[in-house]
Formats: structure tokens, sequence, C-alpha cells
């Protein structure tokens, strides 16, 4: 059965969950949550990258997300951080976590590649067109998998020429980083064809905009579609799959397992 992420976002302006966890008390109550509902993986970040997304100043990142990370080490989920800058994953792989989630694909911050690889971090490498303020801006493709694929392995080569193990490389392709409904249900439906690549397939449909272009659903809205592009996601070898409802997933992926054989 695929491996569950659960979302902790330390943020008041992501798209389904903002503010609500923005005090660490909160966070760390939540992601204590996740885990005893079944998460193996917390994500903690404290940088909103939805479409449209402001940057926030390393200092302000760094304030949000160390004290939920120190906060959830006693868990016995493996922590990940939602970051693109090396100076946030170096204090939070000194406060426990172990796992890197960059959306930039190591792109976002020159000393990132260098880092991962001197302290062993598993890193998350994600597709995405532009920046999260720029990414929903008209996107096009020829053929959407091919270039995503032809992205991943652009970065997977990147990383093993900065020295990072390739055991420790994930890959993600971005649903919704960049790319609109019809791209986002085109690289699931072919998700097979990135499985070449062998490595650990991170996919995240977590609420986002796409299930709800389908019925017109609102982020609050979305747990069935959540549910269905999970289940389909790891039937097609997802390895990990990052969410917020982690106890509804669980379920629906062990009654798919079960009926499944």
């Amino acid at each position: 059965m695929a491996k569950l992420m659960g979302v902790v976002n330390v943020t008041p302006d992501s798209f389904s969950d903002g503010g609500l966890f923005l005090d660490p008390e909160a966070a760390v109550a939540h992601g204590r949550e996740l885990a005893a509902a079944g998460a193996e993986i917390l994500d903690v970040g404290g940088e909103s990258t939805r479409p449209g997304a402001e940057a926030v100043p390393e200092g302000e990142e760094l304030r949000r997300v160390i004290p939920v990370i120190q906060g959830l080490i006693a868990t016995e989920a493996r922590i990940s951080v939602d970051t693109s800058k090396a100076a946030v994953a170096a204090a939070a792989l000194d406060a426990g976590a172990e796992i890197v989630n960059d959306v930039t694909a190591l792109r976002g911050d020159a000393e990132m590649a260098a880092l991962c690889a001197e302290r062993g971090a598993t890193v998350v490498l994600m597709h995405m067109r532009g920046d999260p303020r720029t990414m929903q801006d008209d996107p096009r493709y020829d053929d959407v998998v091919a270039a995503v694929k032809a992205f991943l392995v652009d970065r997977l080569e990147a990383a093993a020429a900065a020295g990072i193990a390739a055991g420790d490389v994930w890959l993600d392709p971005g649903i919704g980083f960049g790319k609109t409904a019809a791209h986002n249900m085109e690289l699931l439906r072919r998700l097979g064809e990135l499985r070449d690549l062998d490595r650990p397939l991170v996919i995240g449909t977590s609420r986002k905009s796409f299930i709800g272009r389908v019925d017109g659903s609102a982020a609050s809205e979305r747990l069935g579609g959540t549910i269905a592009s999970s289940v389909l996601a790891a039937a097609e070898g997802a390895e990990v799959l990052r969410v917020h409802d982690v106890a509804e997933v669980r379920q629906a992926l062990a009654v798919a397992a079960a009926i499944l054989g």
C-alpha cells in the first residue's frame, strides 16, 4: 500500500487550510493527529505554493516551521520539510527532519543540492513550470507527460552530479503546478510512463482545483475526488501520496487493496 504523507501547512494562505494551523501548537496537534491516523510522513511547510502565492522571507519561514518540526519528532512519522531554501532545509534537518520536499527540484537555491548530498537527506524533486506566482499563466505542452519526464530526468542527473545518492531521490510530477486540469488528468492517466525512471513517485492531488473543474466543488468539498485520484494513482504505481485527509484516504486504499487481493 502507498505511504501517506500528511500535509502540515503552517501558513496563512494555503489554498485549502490557510491559517488553520499557523499557531505552532495547533500545527503540532494537527500533525500528531495525522500520524495517529496513519501518516508515515509529515510534510511541514511554511510557505504556500498555491497559484499566485507570494514569497515568504527566510526568517519568517524558519519561525513558522522549526518549532513545529521539533514538536513532531516524538511521533513515529518521518518528518519532511516543504521548502526551496537551503537555510530552512538545514535548520529543519538539524531539528530532526529527514526529507526535503523541494518544489523547485533544487533550482531555487544554489546551495540546496550540496546540502542534501552532505546530509544524506531524502529529496523530493518536483516538476513545476515557472514559479507559484506565474505557473498557471497559460501553461502549454506538446505532450505533458513527455515534458515532465524529460524535466525529471534532467533533475535526476543534476542531483547525481551534486553527489545525492540515487536511492535518496523521489520524484513528483507536480499535479497542479503549471498545468491545466486536462494536463493533470493526462499525467495521472499515464503515470506508469514515469515509473520507467525507477524512483519512488510522490503524487499530490489532495483537494486540488482540477477536482473542482470536474464538478464545481470548492476546496473543502473535494474529499471524494481526492480519494478517487489517490486510489487510482496508487494503482498506477505511486509510492507516496501527499494528502490532507489521511484517515479517509488510508481507508480507501485498504479497501481497494483488499478487493484487488
